[in-house]
């Protein structure tokens, strides 16, 4: 049978989030209410290993563990550094414990099967009706537990095969009704040993039991796409399970694989993802204060900084254009942005915006309007030849309303590696510097954006720079309160590796009603 809509009395369900990360997927569902602010989900279990992953999900479920939309002003103290994140917990001790059993820095894998089974049955106790959502690593898994694996030493060391199987025995272990897997687009075409890894992993999710050697004892799952309306099985195009998620109103073209898994004798059929209308890169980031970007090398001031930008020869790169017809409007562009010796722009600011006026519903979730200190909004440093390259860049996206291909350079502005020329001849990294282009959602926001920021260049060349961890953070639309643990490289690294948590709220809808057409005899 389909699945129900929502009753006046809407449940509270569990949902078991592991492989969680900074915690998009679990910020999602548990921000997802009934209309009448009564969450669905509450957040039984969130197990991660990377330490500053895990102290982001902490403090979050510790925010969490208050009424909804009333964290205390001692939290606001802390993002304005007032007080430090120890007295922020030692003020809150009940709050404080509750994250302290919710959010679980465990690594997972053989070593702590057993503590993870034992953890997970006692945050469930006896309920029967709640999600498991995560998103193990699978690129090294193929056939585990399968004789033709066994003794190839590649396989054997890779680590990641372990993690997944590991997903898999939670699923043996505990029986949910209904799975959330995500993983990235690259699964589709993985192999090991010419064998497509995505068929192998729907096989077995169908049949987690025999995947691992075991009788299959009739646990079985039917698996589902978010997207499509094709009921997929062993032999369907994998491709039906890939999410977009710049079709569903986040303003970012993120493609992800969702696979939901309802457990064989639950019959019910999960409904589909509802397209809507992204904002664009500048509706989501262009109210954010205007900052620049600093100096890698030989000391950073704001003369120093604009000194290196002018380097650039207006004239020269007009000969370099050879003609172009863009080329007198971009000249034009670059003289005017280059000669603004009255701009003093800082690296980093704390003013918190009004609510972006994009008319959307991503404003909102976005927005806190309590908040008053901007957090994360921090330019990093490049080298100077790197920042004109993104002067360039910038205005000519302006200009062209597309970011510049390699070949669009300059000579004098392309950087000094060996496979420039191919660059430059469409054969590989032709796109080394991409402009996020305003009026379009922005690319998809990765981790390589902890790294150099050359596929995150920001469209205002006056500001000369790649995107901040919050500009980053609020493409994947996490909500401007959201304060990401470690250093700068470790947050933009945890919000690239993040589910956004708009579609996980509207993934988390259909997840609800599923659970809510379960008939109580349903185990």
């Amino acid at each position: 049978m389909q699945a129900t809509t929502m009753t006046d009395t809407a449940a509270t369900y569990p949902v078991v989030d592991v492989f969680a990360g900074p915690g998009g997927l679990g910020e999602g569902f548990c921000s997802l209410d009934d209309g009448k602010a009564n969450p669905r989900f509450r957040s039984a279990a969130s197990i991660e290993q990377d330490r500053f992953s895990f102290q982001t999900l902490h403090l979050r479920h510790f925010l969490r563990s208050f009424p909804r939309g009333e964290f205390p002003e001692d939290y606001y103290r802390y993002l304005r550094g007032e007080i430090p994140l120890e007295e922020l917990y030692d003020l809150y001790p009940e709050n404080r414990a509750h994250a302290d059993r919710s959010a679980l820095q465990i690594s997972l894998g053989p070593q702590n099967h057993e503590t993870v089974r034992k953890l997970i049955s006692e945050r469930l106790k006896s309920e029967t009706r709640w999600a498991l959502v995560g998103g193990p690593p699978c690129q090294a898994y193929s056939l585990v537990g399968r004789s033709r694996m066994m003794g190839d030493p590649e396989f054997e060391k890779d680590i990641r095969h372990f993690l997944y199987r590991e997903y898999l025995q939670i699923i043996i272990d505990h029986a949910p009704p209904v799975f959330v897997m995500e993983n990235v687009k690259g699964l589709l075409s993985a192999k090991v040993k010419g064998e497509l890894v995505i068929n192998r992993i729907l096989a077995d999710l169908t049949s987690p039991k025999a995947a691992l050697g075991s009788t299959s004892n009739g646990l079985g799952y039917r698996l589902y796409s978010l997207s499509q309306d094709e009921l997929p099985g062993l032999e369907a195009e994998p491709r039906l399970f890939l999410v977009r998620a710049e079709d569903y109103g986040v303003p970012q073209a993120r493609h992800r694989m969702f696979i939901v898994g309802v457990r064989k004798d639950i019959r019910v059929v999960p409904g589909r993802l509802k397209p809507r209308k992204s904002p664009t890169l500048r509706q989501t980031i262009g109210n954010l204060p205007a900052i620049r970007s600093g100096l890698s090398k030989g000391g950073d001031s704001l003369t120093a900084w604009r000194n290196e930008i002018a380097g650039i020869d207006p004239a020269a790169v007009r000969l370099e254009l050879n003609g172009h017809e863009y080329a007198g409007d971009l000249i034009d562009m670059m003289s005017i942005d280059l000669g603004r010796p009255l701009q003093k722009l800082n690296r980093r600011s704390t003013r918190y915006p009004a609510k972006p006026s994009a008319g959307h519903d991503v404003a909102d979730s976005i927005h806190d309007p309590h908040l008053d200190f901007l957090d994360g909004h921090e330019s990093r440093g490049h080298m100077a030849s790197d920042l004109r390259r993104y002067a360039f860049a910038s205005s000519f996206a302006s200009i062209t309303g597309r970011s510049p291909k390699l070949v669009d350079f300059p000579e004098s502005l392309l950087p000094e590696h060996g496979n420039v020329a191919l660059g430059r001849e469409g054969k590989m990294f032709s796109d080394r510097f991409r402009v996020q282009l305003p009026e379009q959602p922005s690319t998809t926001i990765t981790s390589h954006i902890s790294k150099d920021g050359h596929y995150f260049i920001h469209y205002d060349p006056a500001q000369c720079r790649s995107l901040t961890v919050r500009e980053a953070a609020r493409l994947q639309t996490f909500p401007d309160n959201y304060k990401f643990q470690g250093p700068r490289t470790a947050q933009y690294h945890q919000v690239g590796n993040a589910v956004p948590p708009y579609l996980a709220r509207q993934i988390a809808a259909i997840i609800a009603e599923v659970l809510d057409a379960m008939k109580d005899g349903a185990a």
